[in-house]
């Protein structure tokens, strides 16, 4: 089994903290959400991954510290890490077709910029599973159109009649990708293009049009990465998830003088918290300093002095300063509010 990783985009909508940080590598809980993310797939999978291949994108801004921690990360996952590069963004179907080498066999595709809970048994007898999640609004999203016999027959973006309230989130399985692969350079050979893009839909479209089975894998929890508030929202709900099984949470390598934590909450290593009360559902980020300070819902990465503060639904980057008592904050890496 192999899984394969397309995560090329500069994440522009969580700006000012994707200006010096793939999104996928922002952390929540303590961990990069790529990190989580792809840990999660394992799990569901249930068998051993041969390889994980990562799709990244210019080496100027995805560099060799974003390679060493994702070669980290595969070679935990017992697997081998292949790193491919997408130059030029064209779409989440040319995303795919930069990884051509690895794409063969049964693989699980998976963007990402979400975070999912799931306990489901993957179908490996269909030809494909695309994974779902049960929304209210459907017509916000792509969806699945079933038949009777619970198979996908279509996919319908952003409908404005019902077709299902099954939304596509992302991440796919494919008992052989190579069929992707062949109807995928089909699509670029003859420059089939939707939004100005090559999509990874095109390509499926295409195998359904072959009579390719495709079933549903539907997940609990699907929760979004997109932009500030959501992180923050989606971090809170990951303690929360955390919090109930046996992962660590709380360094015991930080210092806490005069302080309280208020659980769930990650606190990394060399943490220094005084005269402060963090929590519930803060991250923070190893390095930190937090003095006479109150930080809950919130995220704070590594090496951040913050003092003075009265913290929730805030997101601070690294190697930044804050210094006051706003409350609902967005600031980036080696940026100083005082």
């Amino acid at each position: 089994m192999k899984i394969i990783v397309p995560m090329a985009g500069r994440g522009s909508r969580l700006r000012p903290h994707t200006l010096t940080i793939p999104k996928p590598l922002i952390p929540v809980a303590g961990k990069p959400i790529v990190h989580r993310l792809v840990t999660e797939i394992t799990e569901i999978l249930d068998e051993k991954v041969d390889e994980i291949a990562f799709i990244l994108g210019d080496p100027a801004f995805f560099g060799d510290d974003v390679v060493e921690s994702l070669e980290e990360l595969a070679n935990s996952l017992g697997a081998k890490p292949t790193i491919y590069r997408q130059l030029d963004p064209k779409g989440t179907g040319h995303a795919i077709m930069c990884a051509e080498e690895s794409l063969e066999g049964p693989a699980v595709i998976a963007y990402a910029d979400t975070l999912i809970k799931a306990d489901f048994n993957l179908d490996k007898e269909a030809d494909s599973v695309i994974w779902t999640k049960k929304v209210e609004n459907p017509e916000a999203y792509g969806v699945v159109n079933l038949n009777d016999k619970e198979e996908i027959t279509e996919l319908v973006e952003k409908p404005t009649e019902f077709v299902s309230d099954q939304a596509v989130i992302g991440i796919y399985y494919f008992k052989d990708v190579a069929v992707l692969k062949q109807e995928l350079q089909y699509v670029l050979d003859n420059n089939i293009i939707h939004g100005g893009e090559y999509q990874i839909n095109d390509g499926i479209k295409r195998m359904m049009a072959e009579g390719k089975v495709f079933k549903t894998g539907t997940v609990d929890e699907w929760m979004d990465c997109g932009n500030k508030e959501v992180t923050v929202a989606t971090n809170k709900k990951m303690l929360g998830f955390i919090a109930e099984t046996n992962e660590r949470l709380i360094s015991e390598k930080h210092t806490n003088t005069n302080s309280e934590i208020i659980e769930p909450c990650f606190i990394g290593e060399d943490v220094v918290i005084k005269n402060s009360t963090v929590g519930p559902y803060a991250s923070i980020g190893k390095g930190t300093i937090i003095e006479d300070s109150t930080v809950k819902n919130s995220i704070i990465q590594t090496h951040t002095v913050v003092k003075n503060a009265i913290l929730d639904n805030a997101m601070i980057g690294n190697h930044a300063t804050f210094n006051g008592k706003f409350t609902n904050v967005s600031i980036g890496d080696y940026s100083a509010l005082e």
